[in-house]
C-alpha cells in the first residue's frame, strides 16, 4: 500500500532525510519513532504530498505521490487548529466528504456513523470549544474515518492530551484501524506508544535521518494497556527501541518470540 524509496529532503543546505526506505502492507499499522528533530514530520508531509521531497519517491497503492492524494487522510497533533470552531462536530466530520461527491444527507449519515465509532454520537451538535481536548481529537479521527482513506497518516496525534486520554485514544485507533483494515503510518516520539499500537516499529537515526531498524511487534492483535505492557516481549522491545533512538546498534535478541 505504501512504498517510500530512497527519500531525501533538504531545507536549503540542511539535509533532513537521507535515503529513507519504508514499506507498509495493506492493513498494517506502522509506527515511526526517532530522536527529536530527526525529520519524522518532514517524512509524513512528504508522504502526504504537502511538500515535494528533494529526492526519492513515494508510492501509495502503486501510484506516485506528486500532489496531495485523494485516497489519504491526516490526523495532526494540534486538534485545536485542525477543527473549524464555527462548525459542529458533525459538520467538521462531513466537510471533506464533499470531495467524494456525496449529497448533504449522505454526508450527514456518514459523519454520524463515524462519530458513533469513536464514541461521540451524542456530541454531533457540539462545537469544538464545547468539547475537551480528547473529544476534539476523537472528532479529528472520526473525520479521517468517514473519508474512508486507503492510507491514514497520524502526526503525533496524542501528544497534546493527558496520559489517560492518550491511552484511550491509542485503544481507539487500534480498534478502528483493525475494523476498517486501514493502512496507517503513525509518527510518534513516545517509545511505549510505538510498541503498544504498532505492527512494526521503524526507528530513525538522528538528522539526517536514515532507517536504523525495522522491528516487528509480536504482541498479537488483542492488546491491553496493563497486561500487554507487563509482558516480557513488550519490555524487551521497548528497551530495544529506546536504545536505538539513543544511537545504539540493533540486537537480535529482541526479535525472539515470546
Amino acid at each position: 500500500m505504501l512504498e517510500i524509496t530512497d527519500l531525501v529532503h533538504s531545507y536549503g543546505s540542511h539535509r533532513v532525510l537521507d535515503g529513507v526506505n519504508i514499506r507498509a502492507a495493506e492493513g498494517e499499522l506502522v509506527c515511526v519513532v526517532g530522536p527529536s528533530g530527526c525529520g519524522k514530520s518532514t517524512l509524513l508531509r512528504s508522504v502526504a504530498g504537502l511538500i515535494r521531497p528533494t529526492g526519492g519517491r513515494v508510492l501509495i497503492g502503486g501510484q506516485p505521490v506528486d500532489r496531495i492524494p485523494d485516497n489519504l487522510a491526516v490526523v495532526f497533533q494540534d486538534y485545536s487548529r485542525s477543527l473549524y470552531p464555527w462548525m459542529t462536530a458533525a459538520n467538521n466530520v462531513a466537510l471533506p466528504l464533499r470531495r467524494r461527491g456525496l449529497d448533504r444527507r449522505r454526508r450527514r449519515e456518514a459523519a454520524i456513523a463515524a462519530l458513533d465509532q469513536v464514541g461521540l454520537a451524542d456530541a454531533a451538535a457540539k462545537y469544538p470549544w464545547e468539547m475537551s481536548g480528547g473529544m476534539q481529537q476523537r472528532v479529528s479521527i472520526a473525520r479521517a474515518l468517514a473519508y474512508r482513506p486507503s492510507l491514514l497518516l497520524m502526526d503525533e496525534p496524542f501528544g497534546s492530551v493527558d496520559a489517560q486520554t492518550r491511552e484511550d485514544l491509542e485503544d481507539l485507533v487500534l480498534r478502528v484501524c483493525a475494523h476498517h483494515g486501514m493502512t496507517t503510518l503513525l509518527i510518534t516520539h513516545d517509545i511505549d506508544e510505538s510498541v503498544y499500537v504498532g505492527d512494526r516499529v521503524i526507528v530513525l537515526t538522528r538528522s539526517p535521518a536514515r532507517v536504523a531498524a525495522d522491528l516487528p511487534v509480536d504482541l498479537g492483535e488483542s492488546r491491553d494497556q496493563i497486561a500487554t505492557r507487563q509482558r516480557d516481549a513488550f519490555v524487551r522491545l521497548r528497551a530495544e527501541v529506546g536504545r536505538l533512538v539513543r544511537g545504539g546498534s540493533p540486537t537480535s535478541t529482541v526479535l525472539e518470540k515470546k
